[in-house]
């Protein structure tokens, strides 16, 4: 079966261009599953709703959670609740993009 860490370590390659941090740092991964069927679903938000790579990034986030061995296929479930913001990064991406 695969585990939330296996995709997580997977999402960790998908990096958001604009700050050059990735996604699970960001903070921006909220919850991975995978049934026994290999249907894995990502839940997950974006810095903001304008994001111009909205659609890349939602597909590079199917692609890096289709390379998990034993995931055969990925739905990405993209909300915006709860919002996102900097307090969900981790500490030395706040410090990075806050300026400290």
């Amino acid at each position: 079966m695969v585990t939330k860490e296996e995709i997580f370590k997977e999402l960790e390659t998908v990096i958001d261009p604009e700050v050059g941090f990735n996604l699970v740092e960001m903070g921006l991964i909220y919850d991975a599953v995978c049934n026994e069927k290999g249907e894995a679903k990502v839940t997950m938000t974006l810095s903001t709703q304008a994001c111009p790579l909205h659609q890349m990034i939602v597909q590079w986030v199917e692609l890096a959670a289709l390379k998990v061995k034993g995931v055969e296929s990925c739905e990405v479930e993209l909300v915006w609740e709860p919002a996102w913001n900097i307090t969900m990064a981790e500490e030395h991406v706040k410090k990075a993009l806050m300026g400290g």
